[in-house]
């Protein structure tokens, strides 16, 4: 291959940018779609697969079933490779990507790494540690990320600098890595945050002397989007100094995303200067080359339209919803034990279903729904909102009432048996996310206040974290975490009224007052509102 081919398999371009010229001119070796970059509004599937043509042309078994389902649908776009798992171990919620990780536990998190052979596929009895392993059409290849802590971030501030111990950065925050390159996880993504000060994008000793000599990783490392743009402050300030410590550090695969002739001409001129050994482009392109070869992408270049009816199939949901109906956690029921409010009676004259969130599927979702940010409402994508997961599980004769934002005279007249309030946070992504209060959001607190205090009331958080709930636990007869259930609303209806009966437990720590914070399981000052692992149990009652 000539210097021009390997660069431009170093380059990964937005496909909004991506042109059959640039492809043939500059030999790009990769594209992704960034947040909200779809071929066009509630694209179906043969949209994706066509976009793609176009282009190529020119609980950890619950978690692993998660995997293989997302690979399908994935590979039912199209598209080969994903950017997950986020591997994260979050360390503090007021961190806007806290919902990205699996816990504050670096155990759960490598549990949840299982989610990589639901992805890939099973790596065989005789494979070797680091190997980037994809088998099969209906798998696509991974991405841990962001290496490494992330989740450990001053004050949870998106892309700050992590101070830690040597201990606690291999103790905490590396572990889950191991696990990830024992199930042959495919590519690594560098983190936007530094390491004791120094950028993650630019740290050789931990890219390139551990992550691939020590633990011999053998797939290749992508940046992140413009991340080493964000080697210097401001971002982009010396681009070659930023290309120069990335490809030195160990960076294989560099998210442009857009501006590509400067990096291609920079790294070229670098390269040249000898400022970049030709070894070391060579490991890169030979790293790239690997993981493509194992995805099968010179056999089958071309995405087909076998599993197009797989996405969003009922199977899927189904799967969803069971999911749904395990990560709830039940924090309180009834105001004292001999007096459990749920499961909920499916036969009443009149309830009451309140709150911002109740019938909302973009609130349930959250970020990273087909927009970057989210979406609030119901016209972003296919499922069923948590009211109407509940008006399909009560029996025919109860009348659901639903009332957005009611005022107590109102709840109080009209003779409710009892009342559902689904309360949390909007949707965000990323730095949009970060919170140094953790509140949780009006108009909940008045909705909660107006209810509870008028009725018997389920309150349900819809949240991508714990959130400073403490002054209203008292009001509240039952309490449920439901985090963000994504499109199947009815597994929460499933639960609250007794078809499956309440089985989950707090992955991370729910604090009571943010300047607790960090506040951590096994921490000496350890406190909680509800601590780690808590989670009332309920049976089935139907």
């Amino acid at each position: 291959m000539t210097l021009e081919e390997k660069i431009g398999q170093m380059v990964q371009l937005e496909r909004t940018n991506m042109t059959a010229e640039i492809l043939r001119k500059y030999y790009i070796g990769s594209l992704l779609s960034g947040g909200g970059s779809v071929p066009a509004d509630r694209a179906s599937p043969k949209q994706w697969v066509d976009m793609v043509n176009t282009f190529q042309k020119g609980d950890p078994a619950l978690v692993k079933k998660i995997g293989a389902a997302t690979a399908l649908e994935v590979r039912a776009t199209g598209i080969p490779y994903a950017f997950a798992p986020c591997i994260a171990v979050c360390r503090d919620p007021r961190w806007g990507r806290c919902y990205e990780s699996y816990s504050e536990d670096h155990k759960i998190v490598q549990m949840m790494t299982e989610v990589i052979p639901g992805l890939q596929g099973d790596v065989p009895a005789n494979f070797q540690r680091g190997t980037p392993f994809v088998y099969g059409k209906d798998k696509v290849a991974a991405c841990a990320k962001h290496f490494v802590g992330d989740g450990g971030t001053v004050k949870g501030i998106n892309e700050n600098n992590t101070i830690v111990t040597h201990n606690e950065l291999y103790n905490i925050h590396m572990p889950a890595y191991l696990n990830s390159l024992d199930k042959g996880v495919a590519t690594v993504m560098v983190s936007y945050s530094s390491i004791n000060g120094l950028k993650m994008h630019a740290n050789r000793g931990l890219v390139t002397g551990f992550l691939k000599r020590k633990l011999k990783f053998r797939g290749f490392v992508i940046s992140d989007w413009e991340g080493i743009d964000r080697i210097t402050y401001p971002p982009h300030k010396n681009y070659s100094y930023s290309i120069l410590k990335s490809v030195n550090a160990g960076v294989d695969m560099v998210m442009v995303p857009y501006n590509y002739t400067e990096f291609i001409n920079g790294l070229t001129d670098l390269v040249n200067k000898k400022a970049i050994r030709i070894q070391r482009i060579d490991d890169a392109v030979r790293r790239i080359l690997r993981v493509k070869f194992a995805m099968g992408l010179f056999e089958n270049p071309l995405a087909d339209y076998s599993f197009v009816d797989k996405l969003g199939s009922e199977e899927h949901r189904e799967l969803a919803r069971e999911a749904v109906r395990k990560s709830l956690v039940l924090l309180k029921n009834g105001k004292s034990a001999k007096s459990p409010v749920v499961p909920l009676p499916k036969k009443a004259s009149k309830i009451l279903v309140a709150g911002t969130h109740a019938d909302n599927l973009g609130n349930q979702c959250g970020g990273w729904t087909i927009k970057w940010q989210g979406q609030e409402g119901n016209n972003l994508t296919a499922g069923t909102t948590i009211l109407k997961g509940i008006q399909a599980a009560v029996d025919p004769s109860t009348k659901v009432v639903f009332k957005e934002k009611p005022n107590a005279k109102y709840v109080k007249s009209q003779g409710f048996s009892h009342a559902i309030v689904v309360v949390g946070e909007p949707p965000y992504a990323e730095t949009a996310g970060d919170n140094l209060n953790l509140t949780l959001p009006n108009p909940g607190p008045k909705i909660i206040n107006n209810v509870c205090g008028a009725v018997k009331c389920v309150v349900v958080i819809v949240s991508g974290r714990p959130l400073v709930i403490e002054s209203y636990v008292p009001k509240i007869d039952a309490l449920v975490a439901a985090w963000l259930p994504g499109s199947e609303g009815q597994g929460v209806a499933d639960v609250l009224f007794g078809d499956y009966g309440f089985t989950g437990k707090l992955a991370r720590t729910w604090f009571k007052r943010v300047d607790q914070l960090p506040m951590n399981v096994g921490d000496k000052h350890y406190d909680p509102l509800f601590p780690f692992g808590f989670g009332l149990e309920t049976k089935p009652s139907n």
